[in-house]
C-alpha cells in the first residue's frame, strides 16, 4: 500500500531532497539522472534513448528500473502520450499512478522551468526537452492540470514541493527545515465531473492513442488546434485559474 509517493526530477532545486527524511514517503521515484541525488531511491524510470552509461552502476535487489516496456502500458491506460504530454515528468507521474496507486504524488524538481542565466538542472545546464516542438506539449500547464483531474478520479491528490516557478499547476506543499514533517497539505479541489467525461469521449473521437508509445513514427495526422481545444477544455475542469495564450 502507497500513501505517499515523491518523484524527483532534475530541476535546481531537487538537491533539497537529500535531506528529507525516507519515512515520509512510502516510495521514492527518480527521473533519469534524479537517481543521483538520494541512494535510497526505490525506483529509477528512464526512456529508451537515456545514455548506459549514466544509469545507476549498482542497485540492490529491492530497487526497480523501470523502461519503457513498463511505462508505455501504463500510459495508454490513461489516453496515451499525445493526451497526457510527452515528457518525462508526466509519464512518470502516469506510471505511478497505475503502478502504485498511491493517495497522495509529491513533485519536486519537475518545474520544467529554464532559466537562460542560472541552471537548468542540478548537474548544471541540461537540454530542456519539455520545451521541444512537439505536438504533445501544446501546454505544460494543461497536461497537469489533465493529470490532476485524473489522479483525482482514481482518489489521489498531486502536490509540487516546490517554491520555485512552474509549470505544475498543483497546489503547493512544504517540507520543515527538519525533513522530518510536511508543515502544509492544502486541501484539494474536485475537478468537473461532467467535463472530464466530456473531454475523455473526445479524446476517444479522435483517436489519438499510438499502442506502441511513438507516436512521432504514426501515420495519423495530429490536429494541433484540437488538442489545443482539449487543453483549454482540461483547464476548464480542473480547479485552477490558468489561461492559455493565443497560438502564435
Amino acid at each position: 500500500m502507497y500513501e505517499n509517493v515523491l518523484i524527483l526530477g532534475s530541476g535546481p532545486n531537487a538537491v533539497e531532497a537529500r535531506n528529507w527524511k525516507k519515512n515520509l514517503f512510502d516510495a521514492v521515484v527518480c527521473i533519469n539522472n534524479a537517481w543521483k541525488i538520494r541512494p535510497d531511491w526505490d525506483f529509477h524510470i528512464y526512456p529508451d534513448d537515456f545514455p548506459a552509461e549514466a544509469m545507476p552502476q549498482q542497485h540492490t535487489a529491492k530497487q526497480q528500473l523501470i523502461d519503457e516496456t513498463q511505462f508505455v502500458p501504463a500510459q495508454n491506460r490513461y489516453g496515451g502520450f499525445v493526451y497526457a504530454g510527452g515528457t518525462m515528468a508526466y509519464t512518470t507521474a502516469y506510471w505511478v499512478l497505475d503502478a502504485l496507486r498511491p493517495k497522495k504524488i509529491f513533485f519536486m524538481g519537475c518545474d520544467m522551468h529554464y532559466p537562460k542565466d542560472k541552471p537548468t538542472h542540478f548537474y548544471g545546464t541540461g537540454t530542456p526537452d519539455p520545451l521541444r516542438k512537439d505536438i504533445t506539449l501544446t501546454s505544460l500547464e494543461a497536461s497537469s492540470a489533465r493529470f490532476y483531474c485524473l489522479a483525482y478520479q482514481h482518489g489521489c491528490m498531486a502536490y509540487n514541493l516546490s517554491d520555485g516557478p512552474s509549470r505544475l499547476l498543483f497546489e503547493r506543499a512544504t517540507i520543515d527545515t527538519s525533513g522530518e514533517h510536511f508543515l502544509d497539505l492544502p486541501l484539494q479541489t474536485s475537478p468537473q465531473a461532467e467535463k472530464m467525461h466530456d473531454i475523455l469521449r473526445e479524446e476517444d473521437r479522435l483517436g489519438y492513442l499510438v499502442e506502441n508509445g511513438r507516436y512521432w513514427e504514426s501515420d495519423i495526422k495530429f490536429d494541433e488546434l484540437a488538442l489545443r481545444k482539449l487543453d483549454s477544455a482540461w483547464l476548464d475542469a480542473s480547479p485552477f485559474d490558468f489561461k492559455l495564450e493565443a497560438p502564435k
